[in-house]
C-alpha cells in the first residue's frame, strides 16, 4: 500500500508539472502576441499571430529557413514601412536530436526588393566557420582587412559582393557588428539568434532599411 500510495503521488507531482509549464507557455505565447499586435499597429502594419508552416517553404531559398526541422513562422507583422514592403516574424525550428535536441526561438526580418538578386551572405566572423567552402561559396576577402577580419562574406558572384560591400556599407557594418544579412531572388534578410522584444525590433526595423539605403542606386537601373 505505501508504494502504491508513493506511486500516485508521484504521479501527481509529474502531471501538476506538466500542467504548471503548459499554463506557462501559453501565458507566454499570449503576452509575446499582445507585444507584437501592439508593435505592428504602432508601426502601421498588419498582424498575423497565426502559425504559417508554408512560409519557411516559400522562403526555403534563405538559408536560416532552411534550417532543422518544425520550422514555422508566428507573430508576423507585414506591410510597407517606409516605401519598403516588409515582413518580420517570429521564427522556430528544431535542431539536433534525442538529448541533444535544441528548441530554437528567433526573430527575422525580410525587406522585399524590387529585383531578383544573386545570393550572398554577410555574417561576424565566426558564424560561417563550420561552413566553409560549402557548395562552391569562398570567403570573399576585401581592401579593408577590418572589415575581413570582422566579417565573412560568401557569394557565387564575387562582383556583386563587391558592388554591395562598397567603403559606406563596410563602414555601417563596422559599427553594427552583430548584423546577419543574407540578399538572394528579390530578399534582403537579417537573422539573429534570439526572439527580440519589441524595442529591439523597432531598432533593427530601422537597421533593415539602413542596409536598403546603402545598396548603390546602379543596381536598380
Amino acid at each position: 500500500m505505501p508504494e502504491v500510495l508513493t506511486i500516485l503521488v508521484l504521479v501527481l507531482l509529474v502531471a501538476l508539472a506538466i500542467f504548471v509549464a503548459v499554463r506557462t507557455t501559453v501565458a507566454t505565447a499570449r503576452k509575446r502576441q499582445g507585444e507584437m499586435a501592439s508593435l505592428a499597429r504602432r508601426l502601421g502594419l498588419r498582424f498575423d499571430p497565426r502559425r504559417d508552416d508554408q512560409l519557411p517553404k516559400q522562403f526555403r531559398f534563405l538559408d536560416k529557413l532552411a534550417e532543422g526541422s518544425n520550422r514555422h513562422a508566428r507573430n508576423l507583422i507585414s506591410g510597407n514601412y517606409n516605401q519598403h514592403r516588409v515582413l518580420l516574424f517570429d521564427y522556430h525550428f528544431v535542431t539536433g536530436s534525442g538529448n541533444s535536441q535544441r528548441q530554437n526561438d528567433i526573430s527575422f526580418f525580410m525587406l522585399f526588393l524590387p529585383l531578383p538578386f544573386p545570393e550572398v551572405k554577410i555574417a561576424p566572423e565566426g558564424i560561417f566557420a563550420k561552413l566553409a567552402g560549402m557548395f562552391g561559396f569562398e570567403d570573399i576577402k576585401f581592401e579593408s582587412a577590418e572589415f575581413s577580419r570582422a566579417f565573412h562574406v560568401r557569394a557565387r558572384d564575387k562582383k556583386f559582393a563587391y558592388d554591395i560591400c562598397h567603403p559606406k556599407m563596410m563602414e555601417f557594418l563596422l559599427g553594427n557588428r552583430d548584423l546577419s544579412i543574407e540578399i538572394e531572388g528579390r530578399v534582403l534578410a537579417l537573422a539573429f539568434e534570439r526572439q527580440l522584444n519589441s524595442t529591439e525590433f523597432v531598432f533593427n526595423l530601422t537597421r533593415l532599411l539602413q542596409v536598403r539605403s546603402l545598396f548603390p542606386k546602379y543596381l536598380f537601373p
